[in-house]
């Protein structure tokens, strides 16, 4: 529906019209299974004789009573109310019937199959407050909130305040009355629902409160969950915070809830935060997972400064809100925490997410237009999260990290409780570090692209450096060249064999502007073995290796003794192998050699994942089976020859089972799986039975009969989510048809059975299965962006579109290239949001289709 597109004109609009001071909010959650019960009371100021609209999405609205008078039902369009004729001081009444969802939007209903127990949670950034109760859904219209919540007794309710004594109101029915929350934004309010398992703990704040805390997930899961692990992250962030920016934590209590069917991987909500449930650790995960744990638990309190007690205006200063709470995250893992090495972690996962978005055509400033909130719902992107904390590092190595943490404090200490935007911020940083920021803002917030950085090197006859250069290039659609503060670190092979360790001998710490600048402190020296732009990963740009350097790192990879170089050296390959500069061929056997002796669980992670895309998407198709068999290979070598029950191991195995196609690969996951085989240390627990089963069926050795009997022994929310992904992965046509239905054609499915779903109708060998599919993908788009909602229909533009068939269209007579650009042809008024990702898709193939030319000619 349009009203449902709030306009940033209208935001502004209704702003300067409106003052809203309190919400009460009252919630019945004993209805039944489809529908609640919202009263919502806001008390606000305005210009006496103006009209504007609150936000609802319901499915009725009973009553609306403006300042004691009766507003005729029809003033609801199904999204809006309008209301008129306002006074200086108002008060509104809305009474309404609202819907659970089922999608990880508004207030999501969800039943544990183990116990039958209901369990909700509310999610409600963007605009999805608006889908519980009446509200003037923008950022920059704060209020206290009031709620009230009556639910069964032997619920747990869990709001941005701490949770009172429930009061009896009828059989096996109870009313929670929370005490008013300070003045935060609609999207940061939060209701937790059902009977929740809680643990308790404390901790002192800097100003002397005793915070209470509380880590909640379902009952089902009450064994597997570590609660003081993730305490004890909890008052590790806490000190750090509260000492780095000098403001005690601004609210009452902190809880942490692991809830069901989570879209993301958190939500800020204030004093309040919900987190996926796949953090709960039912069976071993990688080490990288355990980390990215807790960078996400020490991300979402940051926010509790930086969003939650300062708010951004308008969604544009989104990539701040979220930018900021990833460096800030990553800083209080690498000083905070046991896991020192999360700079690493950063640069593998983050900036390599980040150049990836910055190099599509839908590429966007950091600072974005955003003119709606279907612009702001596909910007939780690459650049709003990556991008902006890389540059913020960079920011940070330019002003110096002592003024920017002053400047940090000095912007909390000024706009507590307020919004604001980022001249605010950027104003402070100005006064505390004597740096002009304005045109460094220009710079990297206000415009797209990233820049490209190569060593030019000479040397005379004796190897001597006679000139050394650092050399900028811009695409061509993204020309602008940034100042960036950079070390070029210089490392020389020292010892013999399998010993040989690369050794820094050499530092330089450089300001680098313009096409071209010198670096005159390495003139005169002895050219190192391998030269690397950019070490310690301070620069926000894509880097090269020079001829002797890159070969050096092929030959020595391992030498590093820290994580940080050897991830930096691999992302300038994979960088190279997605440019086309170099076969995706020699990039596998370079990771594959490379996760032999990694150490960083996160570097593992990233390699096996880029292998996969390699293998999947730039190798030349018709060498993509003899290569898909050597990797699998591979992995079953390198798994064998792991530590037993080492971190490597797990994510091997992991990986050999989304590879295996031949028999004696398979053999070997049968084996693990029905206990036959078995590899050193490795537990075969529950999850790793479904991911070998999963490899199984894909490989056309397990079916439906062995999906079922593993459910029975899973009969868990996890378990049906894994069968629905394996039930799709079955290698049959018809299979597949019914996959697709379940996705496409109907809309019951919840949102983790749906991306499961999704993710198993995908896993194939022969990808043949996929040609019916390729055409109706396109005939479908429309209709999906229009009836689902936001989530749900961004998951099947991106999971279903058909870009493992990019390069073979003379074998299968889909040219999926063609096919996009036509669609974008011919659908020039379709919603931008989705033209957006129609186009970046289009790009992904385009770039495959290059990357396995590459791999072709130099094979």
């Amino acid at each position: 529906m349009p009203g449902e597109n709030l306009t940033r004109a209208e935001a502004r609009q209704r702003a300067a019209t409106v003052t809203t001071s309190a919400y009460d909010v009252v919630l019945d959650l004993t209805r039944g299974a489809k529908a609640f019960g919202s009263t919502t009371t806001i008390r606000f100021d305005a210009e006496p004789g103006a009209s504007t609209f609150v936000d609802l999405i319901a499915e009725s609205v009973e009553r609306v009573v403006l300042n004691g008078d009766e507003v005729d039902p029809g003033a609801f369009d199904g999204t809006r109310i309008a209301v008129e004729g306002l006074a200086a001081e108002n008060v509104l009444e809305v009474v309404a019937t609202c819907r659970y969802m089922n999608t990880g939007e508004g207030l999501h209903r969800f039943v544990d199959p183990v116990d039958d127990e209901v369990y909700l949670y509310s999610q409600f950034e963007v605009a999805d407050s608006r889908r519980v109760f009446a509200v003037f859904e923008q950022p920059d219209l704060k209020a206290a909130f009031t709620f009230t919540v009556t639910a069964p007794a032997h619920w747990t309710v869990v709001s941005n305040t701490a949770t009172p004594e429930p009061e009896p109101v009828g059989d096996d029915v109870a009313t929670w009355r929370f005490s008013p929350t300070q003045v935060i934004s609609s999207y940061l309010t939060a209701i937790v629902a059902g009977p929740y398992h809680r643990v308790t703990g404390e901790l002192t704040s800097t100003d002397g409160r005793t915070i209470d805390l509380g880590v909640y997930c379902r009952a089902s899961l009450a064994e597997h969950l570590d609660a003081e692990e993730i305490m004890a992250i909890t008052r590790a962030g806490f000190a750090f915070y509260e000492e780095a920016f000098d403001c005690p934590y601004p609210f009452t209590k902190y809880d942490q809830l692991f809830v069901p069917e989570f879209n993301a991987g958190a939500m800020e909500n204030a004093g309040a935060v919900t987190f996926l449930e796949n953090y709960v650790f039912r069976s071993k995960v990688a080490e990288a997972t355990v980390e990215r744990r807790a960078v996400t638990i020490l991300h979402e309190l940051a926010h509790m400064w930086f969003g939650d007690l300062v708010t951004m205006r308008w969604w544009n200063d989104l990539w701040l809100n979220e930018s900021f709470a990833e460096y800030a995250s990553h800083l209080a893992t690498a000083e905070a925490t046991r896991w020192t090495s999360a700079w690493t972690t950063f640069s593998s996962l983050e900036k390599s997410w980040a150049y990836n978005q910055d190099q599509l055509p839908s590429t966007h400033p950091i600072v974005a237009p955003i003119n709606d909130l279907e612009d702001v719902e596909v910007n939780f992107d690459g650049i709003t999260y990556a991008k902006g904390a890389s540059v913020l590092k960079q920011l940070v190595a330019w002003v110096g990290k002592d003024a920017f943490l002053a400047g940090v404090r000095r912007y909390f200490a000024r706009h507590a409780y307020g919004n604001t935007e980022l001249s605010d911020l950027l104003t402070e940083l100005e006064a505390t570090s004597g740096r002009e920021l304005t045109s460094w803002s220009k710079v990297w917030l206000e415009e797209a692209g990233v820049t490209l950085l190569r060593p030019d090197v000479a040397t005379d006859e004796t190897g001597t450096i006679t000139s050394f250069a650092l050399v900028q290039e811009a695409p061509a659609e993204h020309p602008t060249l940034r100042p960036h503060r950079l070390v070029v670190g210089g490392y020389d092979v020292v010892g013999d064999g399998a010993a040989a360790r690369l050794e820094r001998v050499v530092r330089v710490e450089i300001d680098v502007d313009g096409a071209r600048t010198e670096v005159p402190d390495l003139v005169g020296r002895r050219q190192p073995d391998l030269v690397l732009v950019n070490d310690e990963d301070l620069a926000y740009a894509k880097v090269r290796l020079d001829e002797a350097s890159l070969a050096t790192a092929v030959e020595h990879l391992g030498g590093f003794t820290d994580s940080l170089p050897r991830a930096l050296v691999l992302a300038a390959a994979w960088d190279m192998t997605r440019d086309g500069e170099w076969s995706a061929r020699e990039f596998v056997d370079l990771a594959l050699r490379a996760v032999a002796g990694e150490s960083d669980s996160s570097v593992v992670l990233v390699l096996l994942r880029q292998v996969a895309t390699a293998l999947g998407s730039y190798v030349a198709p018709e060498a993509r089976d003899e290569v898909g068999h050597s990797v699998a290979a591979r992995l079953l070598e390198l798994a064998r020859g792991a530590d037993a029950g080492s971190d490597t191991q797990l994510q091997l195995v992991r990986a050999l089972a989304a590879h295996a196609v031949a028999d004696e690969h398979l053999d070997v996951l049968a084996g693990l799986l029905d206990g036959s085989a078995e590899l050193p240390g490795l537990r075969v627990d529950t999850d790793l039975r479904w991911t070998l089963l999963q490899g199984l069926v894909a490989g056309g050795r397990a079916g439906t009969g062995q999906i079922d009997a593993e459910l029975e022994r899973d009969a868990t929310a996890t378990g049906q989510q894994q069968a629905a992904r394996a039930r799709a992965a079955v290698p049959t046509a018809e299979n597949k048809a019914e996959a697709w239905r379940d996705v496409v054609d109907s809309d019951t499915l919840p949102n983790a059975v749906q991306a499961n779903v999704i993710g198993g109708f995908g896993q194939v060998h022969d990808r043949a299965l996929l040609v019916p599919f390729a055409e109706r993908y396109f005939a479908a788009l429309e209709q999906v962006w229009e009836q689902r909602t936001n989530e749900m229909a961004q998951n099947i533009v991106t999971g279903l579109y058909p870009g493992k068939l990019a390069g073979l269209a003379d074998r299968h007579g889909v040219d999926v290239v063609a096919l996009t650009q036509s669609w974008l042809d011919d659908h020039p008024t379709a919603p931008p949001a989705l033209r957006r990702l129609v186009a970046e898709n289009l790009d992904a193939a385009r770039r495959a289709l290059r990357a396995q030319e590459a791999d072709r000619s130099r094979a």
